[in-house]
């Protein structure tokens, strides 16, 4: 019998983790939805202009927690699976306290200035009443919302993502039910919207806060250095700022991208932008929640130079992206008339332009949907640098550009064909990019996703077994025949089939184990990845066998770390 790498563990926590992160994306993103489908049919569509004016601030609370939120996880995740627990907990104490501190300062701020933040988000005088009710509601949320969403994301990477997606369920079948009941039932109008979301966030905060005094988690609250914690939040928030800076450049972008389509268009035109990000807004709740399930998994496997495993994932999750990005831009394509419907745009003067606009601008849905993933994926693998370029060009300066080119020359499909525009160029920029990589690194990186080469002066072996002792035992013996024959080889070998035999020992049922094997000229690295009980050789000094004995006399050192709910454990054989 002969072992190779199947990848069935890897499979099977991605759809451990793509499911429930994807109906939480959908749940996450459901109230700015249910908002707008409530206002529309119980306050009429001229109210939809309010939420439409609150979005840069939206968008603004969005900057900060996925800036934390994104960079705390992907920190402390790399801290795990280096073994560094105490850096790992450090960086979730930090994020949780960090997250407070600012939302609630933008909260302060924006109640001690209210007429400046107005001005800003609403030039009509007819609209600012509403806006204005709505406003000082949705800052009470803000500080909520940031720490309920941090907090998720750190429950996900954790492995508690059933707990997390029932949470941001509830907090948004909450926040529909009270929308139908303070907007029918009372007199607060709009401004009852906002007042539903923070009560569904309030109570699921309390939910979620389950996590906190969970036994389970491996994730701890401890005391933070003041000094080394101000280097550890600049670090969350380089890291974490290409993925949030989408929405960062979005609020820029729709405040500049409204004037000039004002300009050009009218009022006609503001309603066919408003409904083209009602598009991309449903379209990137699917992409968002691919992108979401591959960042801990990337993060994870390449900090372990785990690269075929990263390649994978991504190619994974490509092909999903792709599937979404199709199936979405056929369905708006063909039936712009469908978004129409959901938001109740029933002016006949407006149909015609919105119903062009939505076709046009439902082209770039494809190209919009694998720029969007690759973003996250340059994200996890901390290439900070280029993911902050392609969100500049995408987010800012190429819709900005293109949108003012043809409203100069005020031709409507034009403005509509400029987000076509925007995310195939982005999407060229990408692929001349990895291309200009690959041959700058004579291979050392290779494909769209930048694969990294193994080191040439290493040999790896990767295998896939069952979980049953005798495939253990059959696996050491395959090793030796890989391995060059020295004194180290025998030891290896044994090493195997040691450590597997006693995680088989401990655990009732198991279904696969991933093997990875380096052996260069300094030492062997054997790295071991299961689902199931762990064994963990710092805390179970006391935890005693034949195997462990024999394991513990011949390695160097056994490094262990649960990351994603998988069992990570690393021997060191030194020749």
């Amino acid at each position: 019998m002969t072992y190779e790498r199947s990848y069935n563990l890897l499979n099977s926590k991605f759809r451990e983790l793509f499911f429930p992160t994807l109906l939480a994306a959908i749940a996450g993103n459901f109230a700015l939805i249910a908002d707008g489908l409530i206002i529309s049919a119980l306050l009429g569509p001229m109210n939809l202009s309010v939420i439409q004016s609150i979005e840069p601030l939206a968008q603004f609370a969005n900057v900060i927690y996925w800036m934390i939120g994104f960079g705390g996880t992907i920190l402390a995740t790399s801290a795990k699976a280096n073994f560094k627990e105490k850096k790992a907990n450090q960086i979730f104490t930090l994020s949780l306290i960090s997250i407070l501190i600012i939302s609630l300062l933008v909260t302060v701020l924006g109640l001690l200035f209210p007429d400046i933040f107005l001005q800003a988000l609403c030039n009509s005088s007819q609209l600012r009443p509403l806006v204005s009710g709505y406003y000082m509601q949705y800052l009470i949320t803000i500080p909520i919302m940031c720490f309920f969403i941090v907090l998720a994301y750190f429950a996900k990477t954790d492995n508690f993502v059933q707990l997390q997606f029932r949470a941001f369920l509830m907090a948004n079948i909450l926040n529909v039910v009270f929308d139908i009941v303070l907007i029918k039932y009372t007199n607060l109008g709009v401004s009852g919207a906002a007042l539903s979301t923070t009560l569904g966030y309030v109570v699921a905060t309390v939910y979620l806060s389950k996590y906190i005094f969970d036994s389970k988690r491996t994730l701890k609250l401890v005391k933070i250095d003041i000094g080394e914690s101000v280097k550890d939040l600049l670090n969350i928030c380089k890291t974490g700022f290409s993925a949030s800076s989408v929405a960062l450049y979005q609020s820029v972008k729709l405040i500049i991208v409204n004037f000039l389509i004002l300009g050009a268009l009218t009022n006609v035109g503001l309603v066919a932008y408003n409904m083209c990000c009602n598009v991309q807004l449903l379209v990137s709740i699917f992409i968002f929640g691919t992108a979401q399930s591959i960042l801990p998994i990337v993060t994870v496997y390449f900090q372990e130079k785990d690269y075929n495993g990263v390649e994978y994932v991504a190619r994974n999750s490509l092909k999903i992206t792709v599937l979404f990005g199709i199936v979405f831009m056929l369905l708006f394509t063909i039936f712009p008339q469908s978004i129409l419907f959901v938001f109740s745009v029933k002016n006949p003067s407006d149909i015609p332009v919105v119903m062009n606009a939505v076709r046009i601008f439902s082209l770039c849905i494809l190209a919009y949907s694998i720029n969007f993933l690759y973003i996250f994926y340059l994200q996890s693998i901390q290439n900070n640098k280029i993911a902050n370029i392609v969100t500049l060009l995408n987010g800012l300066i190429l819709p900005v550009a293109f949108v003012f080119i043809f409203s100069t020359a005020r031709n409507e499909n034009g403005i509509w064909f400029a987000f076509v525009l925007t995310e195939v160029v982005t999407l060229i920029f990408i692929y001349l990019y990895s291309r200009y990589i690959n041959k700058k690194t004579d291979g050392e990186y290779s494909g769209l996703f930048l694969k990294k080469q193994n080191d040439a002066n290493e040999k790896m072996m990767e295998y896939t077994i069952e979980g049953n002792e005798n495939e253990g035992v059959y696996l050491s013996r395959q090793i030796q025949e890989f391995l060059p024959k020295s004194k180290s080889y025998t030891f290896v070998s044994l090493a195997v089939e040691e450590i597997t035999v006693y995680i088989m020992d401990i655990n009732d049922k198991l279904d696969w184990i991933d093997i990875i094997i380096r052996d260069n000229d300094e030492s062997t690295i054997i790295s071991i990845k299961y689902s199931g009980k762990g064994y963990n050789p710092e805390e179970d000094p006391n935890l005693d066998s034949d195997n462990i004995r024999m394991l513990r006399s011949i390695s160097d050192n056994i490094d262990y770390s649960q990351i994603l709910g998988l069992n990570n454990t690393v021997i060191t054989i030194n020749k």
